[in-house]
């Protein structure tokens, strides 16, 4: 059996967990505590020398790096088929998932702290990030025609990669109400149960207290 090494609240994670479900592969999860020091423990560090999340091993063979977990799942489990064979909307799905990675990750990491409610963050960079992030929504909001989802009927690895992070962003105070068709495209995303499983806010509250425990206790 498949297992996956994943953190809850990854967005890394959660993309290759969510494709698990949607593709109906049975797999066994193994959380790891990155917020703890056994994470860097020597048994982990053999599966991934870099140690983060997620890794997936099959057999023996560890796979790390989330975007090439998620081919090889493609590869290995064709069916139900999560990427397009037409050309345009092939690469329709490649740069949701790579602006995803690239463009929106990086100012998401900045409105963490509002994202789980903390105090801290300057907000010139604040402001800074939700303009770069407002780039991104554009972007794909132009890129979603009258499919339900990104270049197909059905559900792709565009809506795993981009679905793991567009949904959480109003909790950082941005507004999807200029992307009616995006808005429309994460309720579709919310509802299904490969979201409903992945969700895990009584996590999120446990790292925020941890957090602003840390922060209290630093001088």
């Amino acid at each position: 059996m498949l297992k996956l090494y994943h953190h809850p609240i990854s967005p890394n994670s959660r993309r290759v967990w969510i494709t698990l479900l949607e593709k109906g592969i049975d797999f066994e999860l193994i959380e790891v505590n990155i917020l703890d020091s056994k994470y860097l423990k020597p048994e982990f560090l053999t599966i991934n020398p870099f140690h983060h999340v997620p890794v997936l091993v099959d057999h023996g063979f560890n796979i790390v790096e989330s975007l090439a977990i998620l081919d090889y799942l493609e590869a290995k489990y064709p069916t139900p088929t999560m990427l397009p064979i037409d050309a345009k909307d092939l690469a329709i799905v490649r740069m949701v998932q790579l602006a995803t990675v690239n463009e929106l990750m990086p100012p998401t990491i900045i409105l963490s702290s509002v994202i789980l409610g903390l105090p801290g963050g300057e907000p010139d960079k604040i402001e800074q990030s939700k303009q770069k992030i407002s780039i991104v929504l554009n972007f794909f909001e132009h890129l979603l025609d009258n499919r339900p989802f990104f270049g197909s009927d059905s559900i792709t690895l565009a809506e795993s990669v981009a679905g793991s992070i567009v949904p959480w962003l109003t909790k950082g105070g941005v507004s999807l109400s200029e992307y009616p068709k995006l808005c429309a495209w994460c309720d579709r995303l919310i509802a299904r149960p490969a979201w409903q499983k992945t969700q895990t806010p009584e996590i999120i509250e446990a790292i925020k207290s941890r957090m602003a425990a840390r922060m209290i206790q630093t001088p």
